[in-house]
């Protein structure tokens, strides 16, 4: 019998570079997010390596650069990205049925944006960092000297299109693009959450675009914008600026939301508690989390009395969350649960640390004690909490709870373990001593300090180092087992319900042999054997 003819061997320039499979943009997206991840973390244990000493290690111009470049990218080039480019792309039709995005040649664009706004930002550290932190508020953004500012707004410019053009894909391949059977009552919950990211980028996306178009043109054409002796308003910017960026903070958890909606239920052994509550919860997230960016505003010259609708919303808005984190803990209650790699991410990681975030973020959404808090380290705590207790940590989870899916291969469970003990205990080490600075009056965004605050600083030094050393262990981990890894002995190894766990292992690039039909909710009951096996 002649053997079958094999495909030609495409070089990688056309594999990768030319790619319009959304698989491979996911992944390149995500390859992509993790270096920056590294330059972003680099930044960070600087700016904690400055702060071990109070007279500070670098030159205060210097620490503003580490700690402006440190929120810049792994707010722009790696938290948004990898959610919702890595893995948006990559499971979005895989989960609903589909073959592809529904513009694949806009969606590598998205990517090629993306990867050039990142590349805008590194030009930065050789011509000049920007200093005027992630927000780059006037007047000092303006009169700010050298080329930073400027390579700033045009890396968030770039970002922006690339954001919006990737949501525009993401709204109309859910809505246009389902398998047969496939009602919006029976899509996956992480398809929810990008659905409602979608619609928060599109609708938040370009009022930072005219906040950073008009900063771009006092900086250079003369323009008054937020020149407060020609008439501007600096105020102006600030509402722009959290017009979006508020809403950010949502499209940086909701997918990752979604990510522990598929993770627990697998590794509980039970169907989501509350599927519709939590899906709709999604929506009022969404909605509602246009409303209260002026909580970040309240000790900028508001009137009191205007900020209190901001709070009464601030605080509204916590009552969605919190019903998911119910149905999460309500899905593990007496849940056969298996604590595997991901699933110590989701639980304890996320769960665990994010409450705390929460929490806190009630305490500053309040006028009152925000007037006290605002612009001290307490607020540091809190978005840390938010950010690197709940979205990265959920990252990791995804990572390793899709691993297999993409790569076919069982990452490393010796050194997953490892990895997910030295991020928990640094994320604490790291960021709760912040709750004592601010508390005791320390203020944020500051390079030297007064004595005082020395000890509970060297404390969150020495987290930093542990999350660093964490950071290594995942990458080599995931890396290495990429090529290395034992291979899977099932294309899925954990049993789960959703559709991209119903092709190979990794997918065929048509994703699908046949188009499935879907009759039921694709969180379905589990049979528990009687002795559950380990897929490591």
């Amino acid at each position: 019998m002649e053997a079958a003819i094999q495909p030609p061997r495409r070089s990688f320039f056309r594999e990768w570079v030319m790619t319009v499979d959304h698989k491979k943009i996911g992944i390149m997206y995500g390859v992509t997010a993790i270096f920056f991840f590294l330059i972003g973390g680099l930044f960070a244990l600087l700016v904690r390596t400055d702060l071990l000493i109070p007279g500070g290690v670098f030159p205060a111009q210097t620490y503003n650069e580490f700690y402006t470049m440190h929120a810049t990218v792994m707010i722009f080039a790696v938290i948004i990205p990898i959610l919702t480019g890595a893995f948006g792309n990559y499971l979005v039709p895989l989960q609903i049925g589909a073959r592809d995005m529904a513009f694949p040649r806009m969606n590598a664009l998205s990517y090629w944006l993306y990867f050039v706004s990142g590349l805008v930002l590194l030009a930065s550290m050789i011509w000049g960092m920007p200093d005027a932190g992630w927000t780059s508020y006037p007047p000092y953004s303006i009169t700010s000297q050298g080329p930073g500012i400027d390579l700033w707004v045009t890396a968030i410019h770039i970002a922006g299109l690339s954001s919006i053009l990737g949501a525009i894909n993401f709204v109309v391949t859910i809505l246009k693009m389902r398998a047969p059977g496939m009602t919006l009552n029976r899509m996956p919950l992480f398809v929810w959450s990008m659905l409602v990211t979608a619609f928060m980028q599109i609708f938040g996306t370009p009022a930072l675009a005219g906040a950073v178009t008009t900063l771009l043109l006092d900086r250079h054409f003369h323009t008054v914008f937020y020149n407060t002796t020609a008439g501007g308003d600096p105020m102006m910017y600030q509402h722009l600026f959290w017009f979006y960026s508020h809403p950010a903070v949502y499209i940086m958890i909701l997918p990752a939301f979604g990510i522990i909606s598929e993770v627990i239920p697998v590794f509980s052994r039970k169907p989501i508690f509350g599927y519709q509550a939590i899906a709709y919860s999604s929506v009022a997230i969404g909605f509602l989390g246009f409303f209260v960016w002026a909580h970040h505003m309240f000790v900028a010259g508001m009137a009191m009395s205007a900020g209190i609708p901001f709070m009464i919303s601030s605080m509204i808005i916590a009552v969605p969350t919190s019903v998911k984190i119910f149905n999460w803990l309500a899905t593990m209650w007496r849940g056969s649960v298996s604590y595997e790699v991901p699933m110590m991410f989701a639980s304890l990681g996320f769960i665990g640390s994010f409450i705390i975030g929460g929490f806190s973020g009630v305490i500053v959404a309040a006028v009152p004690l925000d007037m006290q808090l605002h612009d001290t380290y307490f607020v540091v705590a809190h978005i840390h909490y938010v950010l690197f207790g709940g979205s990265v940590m959920t990252i990791m989870a995804g990572l390793h709870y899709w691993f297999p899916k993409v790569t076919g291969r069982m990452y490393n469970n010796k050194l997953g373990y490892l990895s997910f003990w030295l991020y928990f205990i640094g994320t604490q080490v790291t960021f709760f001593p912040m709750h004592f600075l601010g508390l005791a009056g320390m203020p944020r965004r500051i390079a030297s300090y007064l004595p005082q605050f020395q000890f509970w600083n060297d404390v969150a030094t020495v987290g930093a180092y542990i999350l660093g050393l964490g950071t290594i262990v995942i990458v080599f981990n995931l890396f290495v087992s990429a090529k290395y890894g034992q291979k899977v002995a099932s294309s899925n190894p954990w049993d789960a319900r959703t559709l991209e766990w119903q092709t190979s292992s990794p997918p065929p690039e048509h994703n699908f042999d046949d188009i499935p039909v879907i009759t039921e909710n694709p969180y379905g009951p589990y049979t528990l054997p009687e002795t559950e096996p380990s897929p490591a």
